[in-house]
């Protein structure tokens, strides 16, 4: 079922319209071609609990640009000193490292007090993001869990704008960006877009998601359109989509085994982005529906926009179902998630370095 403000034939129009939204973007001649920074996002082998030291050698033996260490957990100090060695380290195997943690919204399901109050989260993740060389210190706002609560996701925007006016002098100062990423199904991307200008993009920008935007009910290519302009920091996988009696149903896969067009989408990075690196962030294995065919499910989503609804749509028409990832009979679930997980990152690198022809270095 379709939200109030869209009539059937209204919707109809726009769905076929978006098949022809998206170009194809060619190639630019070869001696013209920036070449993109291949990396992974730590989160891709969470299962291996490895601290930074480990994740830049993993980094390293796959031959990557970048290693984007997403979670404060990863470190064993902030001490200077140990920071200091980490970013030795990284340098030593010749890895750009950047730095990122989690929610700064205060009132949002996902925010948690490990690192203090929203303004300590930030001055620490500045601080880290400092000595280790990163431009950038990435946070989020929350989930979809976020657009149920009092307010909605506009309110939960609202107390996140709050704490970034609130850090803003600091934020200047350090001449590090805080990037918001479109994350878990909170805000959709022009919501994300209209956070990143109203908190100014002298300190903001985006990390972009491009699993994430399947999670709002969007196409990752028009989901890059809209961001690609404030993106500083990426966390990339591929979406299988398929419909389904209640709607579509959404699996992240290794890129390549989805329904996004890589060369479009690389076409449009390069049009709006070329000096982000290309950061891999494998979540597979696992489904989830969402049911917008029943008129509940619009209470959370009450101001979409009917031209990027209809370009999902068209993915799930194109896409097909696919079984989620069991271990083995008798394999240890543990030593399996493991395994896994490295696979499906070591096939999507493949698959950006030997098809999208992306990286710097192990080419």
């Amino acid at each position: 079922m379709l939200p109030s403000s869209i009539s059937r034939r209204r919707f109809l129009q726009t769905t076929a319209a978006a098949s022809l939204a998206a170009p194809a973007f060619a190639e630019p001649a070869a001696q013209s071609i920036v070449k993109i920074a291949l990396g992974m996002d730590n989160f891709a082998v969470r299962a291996m609990g490895w601290k930074a030291p480990q994740l830049i050698e993993h980094a390293a033996a796959l031959q990557l640009d970048t290693l984007f260490i997403s979670d404060l957990d990863a470190y064993d100090s902030f001490d200077a000193s140990y920071l200091k060695a980490i970013k030795a380290k990284a340098d030593m195997l010749g890895l750009a490292l950047y730095v990122g943690s989690w929610s700064i919204c205060p009132t949002s399901t996902r925010f948690k007090k490990d690192w203090g109050t929203p303004a300590e989260h930030i001055t620490l993740g500045l601080r880290v993001a400092s000595e280790l060389g990163s431009p950038v210190f990435r946070v989020i706002l929350g989930s979809q869990e976020d657009r149920k609560t009092p307010g909605g996701i506009e309110a939960r925007i609202d107390d996140t704008l709050k704490v970034l006016k609130e850090s803003r002098k600091e934020i200047l100062d350090s001449g590090i960006k805080i990037a918001i990423e479109n994350h878990a199904g909170d805000m959709q991307s022009y919501e994300l877009a209209q956070l990143i200008e109203a908190a100014g993009t002298d300190i903001a920008g985006v990390c972009i998601d491009s699993g994430n935007a399947a999670w709002t009910l969007e196409d990752p290519l028009a989901v890059l359109e809209n961001l690609g302009k404030y993106t500083i920091v990426s966390s990339l996988r591929d979406d299988q989509i398929w419909e389904s009696p209640d709607g579509a149903v959404v699996q992240w896969t290794a890129v390549g085994d989805g329904v996004v067009d890589w060369n479009a989408y690389l076409g449009k990075w390069r049009a709006l982005c070329p000096h982000v690196p290309f950061q891999i962030e494998t979540i597979s294995g696992f489904p989830r529906t969402f049911a917008y065919n029943k008129p509940e499910f619009w209470e959370i989503f009450p101001k979409v926009r009917q031209e990027e609804f209809a370009r999902f749509v068209e993915l799930a028409k194109k896409g097909h179902a696919i079984e989620p990832h069991k271990a083995a009979a008798g394999v240890d679930k543990k030593v399996d998630d493991q395994e896994y997980q490295k696979a499906e990152l070591a096939r999507s690198v493949k698959y950006c370095r030997d098809v999208l022809g992306l990286g710097i270095r192990g080419r």
